[in-house]
């Protein structure tokens, strides 16, 4: 349990890195060319920028508080977090018609939960 818990923050990680990348980097105007971003048309540069660099706090904190072990909570407190920010994403998406990427972002919440679930609960780790 405690590695298929480590390969899922690994993957949401790299999901938050490329997102907040994207986001935070790549110019709002470039940006709402792409099709999944459409969302970003209507929305300051500023929000943009927030969400980038929300993804890339978030990317941080599903592994290195673990790693180093400095508050490692804060791991299933970070799922929980890009729980509700999915959760946005897909209100966003689905507001947008853009379905497949509201299931896209509920595999996101998916994996988010396991996380939170193994890492509060039985995986946690404190001992």
């Amino acid at each position: 349990m405690d590695t298929a818990l480590w390969i899922a923050a690994g993957l949401l990680a790299l999901v938050a890195l490329t997102g907040g990348f994207t986001k935070t980097f790549i110019p709002k105007e470039k940006l709402q060319r792409h099709e999944g971003a459409a969302w970003a048309r209507d929305a300051s540069p500023a929000f943009v920028k927030t969400l980038g660099v929300l993804e890339l706090l978030a990317a941080v904190g599903l592994i290195l508080p673990a790693v180093v072990d400095v508050a490692p909570v804060m791991v299933p407190v970070t799922a929980v977090c890009w729980v509700a920010l999915m959760i946005g994403a897909m209100i966003t998406h689905g507001r947008l018609g853009q379905y497949k990427l509201v299931v896209v972002n509920a595999v996101y919440v998916v994996l988010a939960v396991f996380i939170a679930v193994g890492r509060f609960g039985p995986e946690s780790f404190v001992a």
